[in-house]
This record gives structure tokens, sequence and C-alpha cells, in this order.
């Protein structure tokens, strides 16, 4: 008897849901798109129920293809999901969302962040690894929810994560059984400790949170529940199947691209573009302020990682494409575009894109997206390279920062949607001045996912021992020294231009914004 593995992906885009055999073939996928609202200037949300339909959906599509292959449904042995590890909804006794779901792409705590900032507190950096509270932590999200929503003020009893609330609703779980593995728990950024993975006392007095609200730490692999009747009907599958904790999104593409080893460095070139190097434990030349990074703990016991970011990276892609090229939902559509950029000079002919389309944070708090320095021959394909290349531009400052803590930067593993692009890889590969490489075994959380229930039910023995054996690498990029130096100083004139120059414009802007006609 086959055995089977489901594994899901509740990103920021999408659900992904796929079903793996025991030696790790995918036999089916299903993807279902997620909807997010802005409701203000700086404000996105999302809504969790809608996270768990879509999770059903992709969950349903898969069973009824697996069937119509002659695969059984009933040999799936596990569950296990992953998500966003900078997002949360609060939920009612009955684990029912009763707030909107934001995450990091949400600006609304920007003041709060800056407040707590400002009381110069060294116990983050000591006990997270995070120096700075940041507005994309939910830490955040939980003060302005209890502070805010008037329903959570009234019935709220605990804050989750998007994976944790579909698999609670599989599982049937009320608030009183909330949980957070480990990893994720490390996304909150603020209000724990995190190499004793507990909530820190401390830290949530001074934050005002109650551990009542928070969910309880767990481990990745422990059994959270199993399949109820009623969403066993919905999603195909039998009853009773195993549901595991879960991770976060970061954490499981860190294991599948083989960024478990210190010093390994990973590209997760996903919506949140982000740049991660392992290391074994918190480096305090790293979690200092004024390097803009972000400490976790991995899906692994005792494996962490600091990550730089760029909120919008593959979001933007999306709404050039959509909003721009009127091309919504169109996936080959961005081959077209990357097509015709590759007869696009490095530089983009002078054309700059601000990839601030959810504004800014830190110093550049009023940022906003824009494009700069157009002329009458620019067209689509320019500004296309001109938005790879912004998102690779912030890129170089993470690279900086690792390099003066003394890591050594060689090789740098790309994976999740945004490794496809051979023009973005080597582009990356010229700026960061570091071989680029793409995996063929690399297909991202999911695969992940479906081996750690593997592991989790005791079929694998060494998670981090499979995934070492079967790294095989793809395509390799080698920088090209002269646009290394030609990117570089277009980098330092760029990065003057946002940071001093154009901060009076972004504050002009901003007022600009909420400006109404009367």
């Amino acid at each position: 008897m086959e055995k089977y593995y489901l594994g899901f992906d509740a990103g920021t885009q999408s659900v992904k849901a796929a079903v793996y055999d025991s030696n790790m073939q995918c036999v089916t996928e299903h993807s279902t798109p997620t909807v997010l609202r802005y409701p203000h200037p700086g404000w996105v949300e999302m809504d969790a129920d809608q996270y768990v339909e879509a999770a059903v959906t992709s969950i349903a599509a898969c069973t009824k293809e697996m069937r119509e292959k002659g695969l059984s449904p009933e040999n799936i042995r596990a569950i296990f999901g992953d998500g966003v590890i900078l997002g949360i909804v609060g939920v009612d006794e009955d684990g029912n969302a009763i707030t909107p779901y934001i995450n990091y792409l949400d600006s609304r705590t920007q003041a709060d962040a800056e407040e707590l900032a400002a009381l110069g507190l060294d116990i983050w950096a000591k006990e997270t690894g995070n120096p700075l509270p940041n507005c994309m932590f939910p830490a955040l999200f939980a003060r302005w929810f209890l502070r805010n929503n008037v329903e959570f003020q009234k019935r709220g009893k605990k804050f989750l994560h998007n994976a944790p609330y579909i698999l609670s609703h599989l599982a049937g779980c009320k608030a009183k059984d909330a949980f957070i593995d480990w990893g994720t728990m490390s996304g909150w950024g603020l209000g724990y400790k995190v190499e004793k993975k507990e909530w820190s006392d401390e830290q949530l007095e001074i934050l005002g949170l109650s551990k009542e609200y928070l969910p309880r730490i767990v481990k990745p692999w422990d059994i959270i529940g199993h399949l109820t009747e009623e969403y066993a009907e919905k999603t195909g599958l039998p009853v009773g199947i195993l549901i595991f904790a879960g991770a976060g999104d970061t954490m499981q593409s860190m294991i599948g691209c083989g960024v478990t080893a210190v010093n390994r460095a990973a590209d997760v070139a996903g919506t949140c573009a982000m740049f991660c190097i392992a290391v074994d434990g918190i480096k305090p030349e790293l979690s200092r302020p004024g390097t803009d990074l972000i400490f976790n703990s991995g899906t692994l016991e005792n494996t962490y990682f600091y990550w730089g970011f760029i909120r919008t990276g593959g979001l933007a892609l999306r709404w050039f494409r959509d909003n721009i090229c009127g091309k919504e939902g169109e996936g080959a559509y961005f081959d077209v575009l990357t097509e015709r950029a590759k007869q696009v000079p490095a530089g983009a002919n002078g054309v700059l894109f601000l990839p601030y389309l959810t504004g800014g944070f830190g110093d550049i708090s009023a940022a906003s997206g824009c494009f700069l320095n157009m002329t009458m021959d620019t067209d689509q394909a320019v500004l296309w390279r001109a938005v790879l290349e912004a998102i690779a531009y912030d890129y170089i400052g993470v690279t900086d920062v690792y390099r003066a803590a003394g890591v050594d930067l060689n090789r740098i593993v790309v994976t999740e949607g945004g490794s496809r692009s051979d023009l973005w890889n080597q582009i990356k590969a010229d700026m960061l001045n570091c071989r680029v490489t793409t995996l063929k075994t690399a297909q991202g959380a999911v695969m992940t996912n479906a081996a750690t229930a593997a592991y989790a039910i005791g079929d694998i023995p060494d998670l981090q021992e499979a995934f070492e054996a079967n790294l095989i690498e793809n395509k390799s990029f080698v920088p090209d020294p002269k646009r290394t130096a030609f990117y570089r100083k277009v980098y330092e004139r760029k990065t003057k231009l946002v940071r001093e120059e154009m901060r009076t414009a972004f504050a002009a802007l901003e007022e600009m914004r909420h400006v109404k006609e009367e």
C-alpha cells in the first residue's frame, strides 16, 4: 500500500495544497487564490475564513484528481500546513475570526512601532534577537486589535496565525485549544524568548499584552487533532487523519533549499522577498539597531536565521502585471515581459522603481511606490526591468550588513516563484557579487510540509538528512564584474536619493494622498 502525505502552504496570494508519495514525488497539486483588501492607505486586510475556504477548495481538488488517477486518498496518512509568520487574526471562544486578518504588508502600526522603539530597551535584542519593534510584527497587530477592534474587546479570546487557523478548523479546535509552533512563534517579533521557546512575561508586560490571548507553544510535529466529519465531507478525505501543528512558511522554505547549516544563504523570492542566512543563535553584531534584519527560530530544533526583506517583492510583480499591463491572473505574461526586458540594458535606461506600494518604514515611513526618470521611449519592458532591479537593489543593503558582520557570502540559493526567472537571477548575481543557484529538487514549502508530515508520523527518521541527500543544483548564475561595479554605483546614488533627497517629497506626496475634493 502506497503512503501519501498532504501539505499546504497558506501564502499571501494563494493557498496551495499538494499530495506527495513516500518518495516525495508530487502526485497532485492545486492552488486557490486569495483576496487582499486595502481599506485605507497603508492598510492591507484579508479574510481568515477565506483562507479556510481556499484550503478546502485546494485539498478537495487534490483528492478528486487522485481518484481520477486511480489513487486512494484513504492512504493519506497526515496533514501538515505552513503559513505566513507575520500576520494574525483575533478569534472568539469557538475559534472563529472576529477581526480581519492583517499581515506584514500592513503599515497601520508604524507610529506604535516608533513609540516603542523610543523607549530604547535592550530586552528585545537579548530575548528575541530583534533589536527594534517593527510595524510588521504580530505583537503590534495584537496591540492594535486590543485598542481599536470593538468585537475583539467584547468577545476576543486568542490570536492565531493563518495556518493554525486553517488547521484548527480542520480539526474542530476551539480557542482554548489554540496553538503555535516554535518557529511561527518567533514571527511575533516581540514578546517571547526565542532560544527558550517560551513567552516572555517581562516583554508582554511592557507590550501590555496578556498571556491569556496567546496560543500555547508546541513543536511543529505535535498532533493537534484529527480531521472532523464536516471537513472530511468537504475535502473528500477520510475522517480521522492526523493533523499536526504545522510551521512557518519561511522556516519550511529554509529546510527545502538546504539552509540549515551555519552561513548558508537563501533568497525566498515570494510575495515578500526575503534574504536569509543561517546562524547558530543570536549574533549581537546582527541584532543591533540599524541592520533592519529580522531574527527567527527555524522549524528544526536549534536552528536559527536572520533575514532582510522587501515587503512588496513578489506582490510588486503581480501589481505590475495586473494593474499596469492589464493582464490579471495571466501567469504566462511574466515570461513575455521578461523576454522583452532581456533586450533592455542594465540600469533600465536610468528608470528607477521604488517598490514601496504599501508604504515605507523606518526613516522613510512616508515613502510610496513610484517610477522615476521616464522618457518618451520608456515602455513596459523598461518598466519591468526597473521593477526587477528595484527589488534586487534592496538586497544589496542586506548583503552589505551580512558581510560587514563577517558572514562569508559566496553562494545564494534562490527558491519560490522568483527562482524561475533567469534574468532576475542574473541581475541578483551581478548586484550582490555572488554566485546565485537554483535547485532541481527545491519545490518550496509544500514539499517540505509533506516531508515533515512523513517525519512527524515516523516514516522519515531524519528530516534534515533527507533533504540534504536530495539537494541537486539546477542552474548557476555568475556575477559579471563590470555590471557589479555599475550596479553598485547606481545603488549608492539611488540610496542617497531615496534616503535623503526625497524625504521632503515623500512627506508632501503623503499629504496629497489625504486631500479630499470638497
